[in-house]
This record gives C-alpha cells, sequence and structure tokens, in this order.
C-alpha cells in the first residue's frame, strides 16, 4: 500500500486531466462513508457513481482507482473473497476505502462548497431556541441544591451551537446583506420582487429581535450570579474523558475547559447586553439591518439611472428642434437654448487672455468679453498656442484664506464638544443658548440617540457613528419642557437628561 509523500499529492485529483472522473469516484466513496460502509470494489463504484457523460469502462475506473491510491486518498487491498480459481488468486483484484488524508480532503471540500452555497440569513427561530435554552438553565438553577449537571451540560451545549450558527449566519448577513452586485444586473421586475421580499424579510426579523432581545437580555443577567459555579462544575464533566495524566494535567485541563465556556458566555452576554461603551451586538444586528433598505434603494436608483441613460441622440434633437419650432418668438427660442446647452455658466473664459481676472460662473454670455477661438482647435482638436506656457499663479492668499477658515470652524467645534461633553448629567433646559457649531453638534447627539430609541420614556445609551462621544439620554416628566436659543430660532420640546462622555478613543 503506498504512503502519502507530501500533502499537496491529495488535492492533485482536483485539477488533474481527468478530474471529472476522480471526483465521481471520491463522490462515492464519500457517500459510502456517510453510509457506514468500509470497502468499495471497482464494480461497487461505477454501479454507484453519478458520471457527468457516458459511463466509463470498468478498466478506467480500475486506473483511477490506482493512481488515487498512489497520491494517497484510498487504501487498496487485495480482494480474495471472490477468488474462485488459481488464475483468480494471481488477477490482481482490490478493495478500496478511503484514507485518512482521503477523509481529511473530503471534509475540506465538503466544507468549501457549503461555505460557498450558504445564504445569509437572519434567524429569528435562533432567538427562539436561544430563549428557550435559557429558561430551561433558569429551571434547573431553580432546583436549588439537586443541580442535575448533565443536563446543565446538555443545555448549555444546545445554547452554544444554537448560538454559534446565529452569529455566523448573522456576521454572513452583514458582510453582504444589499447584493448590490447581483442587483445591478438584474431585471427590474426581479429588483422589485427582491426589495418586497427583503423588506418583507427584515421587518419580520427586526421585530422579533426587538421582541426577545430584552428578555433574553433579563435571563442573562438573572442567569449572572450563578454561571460561574455551573460552568465550572460543566468543566469538571467535561475534564473526565481527558487523556490520562497526574494530577496537575487534570487540574490544568478542567482550568482550560472552564476559561472556554466562560470565554462562550461573555460572547452571549456581549450579544445581547452593553459591554463598557460597546453596545450589544444584537443592535448593530439591527443597525445593519436597517441600513439594508437604503442600500437596496441605492442599487434601484443606479439600475434606473443606467436604464434611463440610454438614449439616442439624433431623436433627442429632433425633439429639440420641434421645440425650436414651437417657440412664439427669438427670446423664448435663446432661452431654449440656454436650458437645452448649459449656456448660463461663464467658466470657459478663463481661455480668454484679454479677460484678465477670471470671470465668477455666474457672469451672463452677453456681460462677457468677447473669447477668441484659434483655428488650431478646428484644424487639430486643441487651442495650445505655440510658444512658452503662461505662467503660474500664485494662489497663496487663496491657501492661507482656506486654512484660517479651517482652524476657525475646527475650534467652533471643538468648544462645542467641550461644552456639551462634560461627562456630568445636565437638563436640556439649562443648556442655555447655543451658537450654530454647538447647536448642529448638538442636534447630532440627539438624532442618533433618539433613532435608538423603542420609546418616549425609554433611557438610551449609545456611541456615536465616529466613536468619539458616549451619550446617554433619560426622558424627563412628560408634562416637561427645555426652550433652547439658538441664532436659528427657538428649539422646544419634553425635556431630558442629557450625559455626554469623550471615549478613550478620542482622548
Amino acid at each position: 500500500m503506498p504512503a502519502v509523500s507530501d500533502s499537496a499529492e491529495l488535492f492533485r485529483h482536483v485539477s488533474a486531466e481527468k478530474a471529472a472522473l476522480y471526483r465521481g469516484i471520491m463522490d462515492v466513496f464519500a457517500a459510502a462513508k456517510r453510509q457506514y460502509r468500509l470497502q468499495l470494489r471497482p464494480d461497487e463504484v461505477l454501479a454507484e457513481g453519478r458520471w457527468a457523460d457516458a459511463s466509463p469502462r470498468i478498466e478506467e475506473i480500475n486506473a483511477a482507482l490506482a493512481q488515487l491510491a498512489a497520491w494517497g486518498n484510498l487504501e487498496s487491498q487485495p480482494d480474495t473473497a471472490r477468488v474462485s480459481s488459481l488464475s483468480d488468486f494471481y488477477r490482481a483484484r482490490f478493495l478500496y476505502r478511503l484514507s485518512q488524508g482521503g477523509e481529511a480532503v473530503e471534509a475540506a471540500l465538503a466544507v468549501f462548497v457549503q461555505t460557498l452555497r450558504r445564504r445569509a440569513e437572519l434567524q429569528t427561530v435562533a432567538l427562539e431556541d436561544i430563549t428557550n435554552r435559557l429558561q430551561a438553565l433558569q429551571a434547573l438553577v431553580d432546583a436549588g441544591a439537586d443541580i442535575d449537571v448533565a443536563k446543565v451540560h446538555e443545555t448549555l451545549r444546545d445554547l452554544v451551537r444554537v448560538f454559534e450558527g446565529l452569529a455566523e449566519n448573522a456576521q454572513a448577513f452583514m458582510a453582504g446583506v444589499a447584493r448590490s452586485i447581483e442587483l445591478q444586473q438584474a431585471e427590474a421586475n426581479a429588483v422589485v420582487t427582491y426589495k418586497r421580499r427583503l423588506i418583507d424579510y427584515l421587518e419580520r426579523f427586526m421585530g422579533d429581535l426587538v421582541r426577545r432581545s430584552d428578555s433574553i437580555a433579563r435571563m442573562i443577567l438573572a442567569l449572572s450570579p450563578h454561571i460561574d459555579p455551573l460552568l465550572r462544575s460543566v468543566a469538571e464533566r467535561e475534564a473526565r474523558d481527558a487523556a490520562p495524566g497526574d494530577a496537575q494535567d487534570q487540574s490544568d485541563e478542567r482550568f482550560r475547559r472552564w476559561e472556554a465556556w466562560r470565554e462562550r458566555w461573555k460572547g452571549l452576554r456581549g450579544w445581547f447586553l452593553q459591554t463598557g461603551h460597546e453596545p450589544p451586538q444584537a443592535e448593530l444586528l439591527r443597525a445593519r439591518a436597517r441600513s439594508a433598505i437604503p442600500q437596496l434603494l441605492g442599487a434601484i436608483a443606479a439600475l434606473n439611472e443606467r436604464r434611463s441613460g440610454r438614449s439616442d441622440r439624433s431623436a433627442d434633437f429632433r425633439v429639440l428642434a420641434g421645440w425650436f419650432l414651437d417657440c412664439a418668438d427669438d427670446a423664448a427660442a435663446h432661452r431654449l437654448a440656454r436650458a437645452a446647452f448649459a449656456l448660463n455658466p461663464a467658466r470657459h473664459y478663463s481661455l480668454n487672455p484679454e479677460a484678465g481676472d477670471d470671470l465668477p460662473a455666474s457672469t451672463r454670455w452677453a456681460d462677457a468679453p468677447p473669447l477668441k477661438i484659434h483655428p488650431r482647435l478646428r484644424e487639430y482638436g486643441e487651442a495650445a498656442p505655440r510658444g512658452p506656457l503662461p505662467g503660474v499663479r500664485d494662489r497663496g492668499a487663496e491657501r492661507a484664506l482656506l486654512a484660517r477658515q479651517l482652524a476657525e470652524e475646527s475650534q467652533a467645534i471643538e468648544a462645542a464638544r467641550r461644552r456639551l461633553a462634560t461627562g456630568r448629567p445636565t437638563r436640556l433646559s439649562d443648556l442655555g443658548d447655543l451658537d450654530s457649531h454647538a447647536f448642529g453638534l448638538f442636534l447630532t447627539l440627539l438624532g442618533e440617540a433618539l433613532a435608538e430609541q423603542s420609546g418616549p420614556d425609554t433611557v438610551v445609551e449609545r456611541q456615536t457613528g465616529d466613536g468619539l462621544l458616549h451619550i446617554r439620554l433619560e426622558p424627563l416628566a412628560p408634562d416637561s419642557q427645555a426652550r433652547i436659543a439658538t441664532p436659528l430660532g427657538l428649539f422646544a420640546g419634553r425635556d431630558h437628561l442629557m450625559t455626554v462622555t469623550v471615549t478613550r478613543d478620542a482622548e
């Protein structure tokens, strides 16, 4: 039986000349492995294979099996069960089975194909399963001292399996939710149909996510005081199956498994509960799902723009000629010409050396000096005259003015941030007068906080989109009023208690 000399040999059948034949044979052995069949004969491979073209001959199957065995994907041994004569004994007959390397290759290819075919999903069923598992875990905790560790272990395993599936599918969804490339190549009817399905799908998921996230978070908080002893008992139960060793090895194994379970529980908490200034992952998924709709609308707009861009220039000119014929007088025709050919701006006057300083873009044609066109423009398609190039204008004063304006604006924004981001709770009614920059920052913070508020009486905490500030907004009495004077007018509404804190990344 040939040995595997190099792991790269195990993948040679994928790109070999007869790759289709080799893959058909390996699919038969992979199916036999799933059916708990240990060995196959060449005639069984021929009968069970799914061949793309005509069925191969038995000689080709024998040669392909021998080559796969030489590469290390299969293992062979003499087949003596069908020997009925001395000539049969000396004839080469073999039984084949998957080698260890062949099994690894088939498992890797199966995962590869499954990953490529997997579609991003938002699993509302997983949220229900997580709720049920947490309820079962709470019931086991309520049992008191007679906790069944085996049932706790089984419940935690199911919880981890369901949660990992939810997290993986959510990550795939967040990576490519809008399918913008496919949408931009699709037909209009297909885009509209997909838009309706996606919006219904997102509405159903976000409703279930909002409804179940709070209950899941409450159950996690209720289990938090009791979770460490449970995880330690589960780790000790798992450590019983560890390889034999001394007492220190057993202790290290228990500690390692306990740390692994604590890390999984920490990940579950981070999905539904806020950790530090970071919002829960469920909120990020909810925001990403909401942003899928604008992305979809953007793809539809791009599709419509591409479709509307297909025009017949000669037909457009014929229609324009008809419009000129319908004009009542020359003044109407001139207005139509300016609108049709965009003759109002005058930026091209910079080509006129006699104009002196640059003319503003709002200069009318009639008020601007005449523009002399060099004959080279008609003859050669370029207007650059011969001779030295004109001197480069010094625009240092303009750049210095822009730099001063930018610095002043940055200072004003920083002053507004220092005024609002005090880290102390402040009533909106106590803010007093706000200048334009402070009011703009205030509206930005208020808009981001209210966008995450599920109800008018709900306390909201979130981090701004740039990650520099953390805002907490607590509604006060419904009949309270806050009035803020701004250069644009009076801003009034229900009073809130606002706390704006600078994050560590901004310090």
